[in-house]
């Protein structure tokens, strides 16, 4: 049986992608550069908020400073920030909260391994963050999806094996990682965005506790 189950969160457990993509629209029209469309925005799903903002000043092979490079991203934080105020418990997906109840119930520890440094914020807005035994902090690991770094240290801090643990993702970065290492994925989402060898679901309803068990079973 599994001992945890770590949880990407953008696509997941809510869906405040839309609201990254206008704020890097946003902040790539201020730079005058072209190209950050929803075919590109793809491109930027699970992946950190500097390599996303390193993928659309490459789009122009545009140089800029150190200390330019962490005002934009800056910016682009502040405009999502100011967005993302009116989540709530509402915009959690289909069957999350009871996959949520369900684990904790049965002993199951429950980690989040995002790329979004307002994670526990979200959490708090949702009001699901005591249901959560750990936030991987990804300011403080060295490598962003597709690297594994995230998903090793939300399994470290429940203290358990990457091997027992169950990653649930809806991007292909976040799917490579949890391959990388071990770990047993699950997607959210086509086959054509994530892969032919993995167990996916089309939506979030179907993440329930028994499907978790199920397809663990026959691994």
């Amino acid at each position: 049986m599994f001992k945890a189950v770590l949880f990407d969160l953008d696509g997941v457990i809510t869906d405040t992608a839309e609201y990254h993509y206008l704020a890097w629209k946003a902040l790539a029209q201020e730079l005058d550069i072209q190209g950050v469309d929803r075919k590109f925005n793809e491109q930027l799903k699970g992946v950190s908020r500097d390599d996303s903002l390193q993928k659309i000043l490459d789009l122009d092979n545009r140089k800029v400073s150190p200390e330019e490079f962490a005002e934009l991203a800056d910016r682009k934080n502040r405009n999502y920030v100011e967005m993302i105020q009116k989540v709530s418990p509402s915009d959690i997906y289909p069957g999350i909260l009871e996959l949520l109840k369900d684990l904790r119930e049965n002993g199951i520890k429950i980690a989040l391994a995002s790329a979004s440094k307002n994670g526990p914020f979200l959490l708090k807005q949702m009001e699901i963050e005591d249901y959560f035994d750990a936030v991987a902090d990804p300011a403080k690991v060295a490598a962003s999806k597709p690297a594994p770094d995230i998903f090793l240290a939300a399994a470290d801090q429940v203290g358990v094996a990457i091997s027992d643990t169950i990653g649930i993702e809806d991007a292909f970065a976040g799917i490579e990682a949890i391959k990388s290492v071990g770990a047993f994925p699950v997607g959210v989402g086509k086959a054509e965005d994530l892969g032919e060898d993995i167990h996916l679901v089309a939506d979030t309803s179907h993440l329930t506790l028994a499907y978790l068990e199920d397809i663990w079973k026959k691994r």
